[in-house]
């Protein structure tokens, strides 16, 4: 199964060096999520063939232009396209109203349904998506408005069975229940067969974490602890942290702090100000606490898989 993100847009506030605004696409477990939407992103989508059809899921951190002024155009298309199967947006309080609005003054009535949920950062670390494959949850950040990031989950997968010690005393009905981790009792409550004689661990799920516009704080690391990929903003270099701290945003240097206290498998920094034409500058301030550390750029495509990502090279 597909396991990962495309990134779509990079900058910050506006557009510049040729960065689009904030948006990316994830593939977890072959189930597809659109993260942020900002201006431009179903032109990102179109360039790099992504499948925004088979998208029912679509994740807004905050209400700044630069994260969602894309979404009127891409539900209008969607509209356009035929689509009739119905979206959920998970968002702060207020984008069903703005959305609302719009369409009623352009007139446009849609051919399928929105379903708005609404994220409050004060419910703090909460489970808002789950399916068989796959689970989403919420958690606060620290910006000027209401936002909150995402952590991306693959349901616990089952252990594995070890072939060679199967044997015909082992029925179907036992190998669903020791790839559960249950061992097989006789009806008398005796064990016949333990778990863990003839199962190996199950590989560990995967795992992303989104962390949009966000001052620095310490408790994020717990958010998104031991994740397989962290993505977390890096608006500025340290050189401006007064800046960024008046902005509530976060230093590269920050994002690379919350990366290694949090264990995760790799970092990707983004959101750069239109001040820096390059980010070389910003990669090497994260590379300095946290090498595994790489400079989101449009059309980039990452694996959601620590096995995968450690052997890249940047």
């Amino acid at each position: 199964m597909k396991n990962e993100l495309v990134v779509l847009g990079t900058g910050a506030a506006i557009p510049a060096h040729g960065r689009y605004l904030s948006s990316q696409f994830i593939t977890l477990n072959d189930r597809y999520y659109l993260i942020d939407c900002g201006e431009g992103t179903q032109f990102q989508l179109s360039k790099y063939k992504l499948k925004i059809s088979r998208v029912n899921e679509i994740f807004i951190s905050h209400l700044h232009g630069d994260h969602f002024f894309g979404l009127f155009g891409l539900l209008s298309s969607l509209n356009l396209l035929g689509r009739t199967k119905n979206i959920t947006i998970y968002s702060p309080p207020g984008l069903e109203a703005i959305i609302n609005s719009c369409f009623i003054g352009s007139g446009l009535i849609l051919r399928y349904t929105i379903n708005f949920i609404e994220i409050l950062p004060q419910d703090g670390y909460q489970l808002i998506f789950e399916d068989k494959m796959n689970k989403v949850y919420s958690f606060p950040l620290e910006h000027r408005i209401d936002t909150i990031g995402f952590r991306f989950e693959e349901q616990p997968k089952e252990r594995n069975i070890i072939k060679e010690k199967l044997h015909p005393e082992i029925k179907l009905a036992d190998i669903i229940l020791l790839k559960k981790g249950v061992d097989v009792k006789d009806e008398n409550g005796n064990v016949r067969f333990r778990a863990s004689d003839f199962t190996k661990s199950a590989p560990d799920s995967r795992s992303f974490a989104y962390c949009s516009d966000t001052a620095y704080f310490p408790k994020l690391s717990d958010y998104v602890k031991g994740v397989d990929l962290l993505y977390h903003e890096a608006t500025f270099h340290s050189s401006e942290q007064e800046r960024a701290k008046t902005t509530c945003h976060s230093t590269a240097l920050e994002a690379a702090t919350i990366a290694r206290d949090a264990e995760v498998g790799a970092l990707l920094i983004g959101h750069f100000s239109s001040r820096y034409d390059t980010t070389k500058v910003l990669k090497e301030e994260a590379k300095s606490i946290f090498p595994l550390t790489f400079a989101a750029e449009e059309g980039m495509n990452i694996p959601i898989d620590k096995r995968i990502i450690k052997n890249l090279k940047d």
